[in-house]
């Protein structure tokens, strides 16, 4: 690349940059460059070859973690898990950015996790459910931190999935990964018009309503907790989007 080039690529935003940088590391997945169980290049040699921040190298390889194309094990690398599929029905986590689009996941999200919910209130073990309190406490700790929050959010809901039994629904959560969380993207409490402290403590007790339902083995009790709790979330984002197209108006 010429120092040309890299100039003018330094001054691209970093998230088209890292746009970019996941186009050229799919298409080398997709072309065999790079095959199953292949180890990444590390960020530095990326930086080099590409010539781009460490901070696009990191946001391009969450975007691919995110679309269950590659994992990232502490201390030893980036490995390939998988070779896109040029064809058949796919939704790209990377796109999930403007609240039109949260707010249609979260419909998608109402549709399964409320199955999801009832059948593990019949079918879960006592080791998921101590899963379900542990991502709980986790995110009731974690509440202060969004990037944690979201974490354990994003486990808790893992964890139900998990144990309805079905793997599908795990697949799915699974596929979407932590950008499911509306905040991962956007600042719910903001946009409810609440400050954060009130915002958590309600997701709190509307996730600990889902817990006990699923405890108990209520599974019309967990479907409805579920229900409330994604509905809820729907709404509060509905009214943010409405206000937000009547400014642009």
């Amino acid at each position: 690349m010429t120092e040309q080039q890299q100039q003018a690529r330094t001054r691209r935003k970093p998230r088209s940059l890292a746009q970019e940088l996941v186009t050229v590391l799919t298409e080398r997945i997709r072309s065999g460059q790079l095959k199953r169980g292949d180890k990444l290049p590390t960020e530095s040699q990326i930086m080099a070859e590409e010539g781009v921040s460490r901070t696009v190298v990191r946001e391009a390889i969450s975007r691919l973690q995110a679309a269950g194309q590659v994992e990232t094990r502490h201390g030893i690398g980036t490995f390939v898990l998988d070779t896109p599929s040029g064809a058949g029905f796919r939704i790209d986590p990377a796109t999930i950015v403007t609240l039109r689009e949260v707010l249609a996941v979260l419909e998608l999200r109402i549709a399964l996790e409320i199955e999801s919910a009832g059948l593990a209130a019949q079918r879960r073990s006592d080791e998921q459910l101590a899963g379900m309190r542990a991502a709980l406490d986790e995110l009731n700790e974690g509440a202060a931190h969004a990037s944690d929050a979201v974490s354990a959010d994003f486990q808790f809901h893992l964890c139900i999935a998990q144990a309805s039994g079905n793997h599908y629904f795990a697949d799915i959560l699974h596929h979407l990964g932590t950008s499911i969380i509306p905040r991962t993207r956007l600042n719910s409490a903001r946009l409810a018009h609440d400050d954060q402290a009130h915002y958590m403590s309600r997701l709190m007790h509307e996730h600990e309503a889902i817990y006990e339902a699923i405890a108990r083995g209520d599974s019309e009790g967990a479907k409805m907790a579920m229900r409330m709790h994604l509905s809820n979330s729907r709404e509060r984002l509905r009214q943010a989007h409405a206000e937000a197209e009547a400014q642009e108006g």
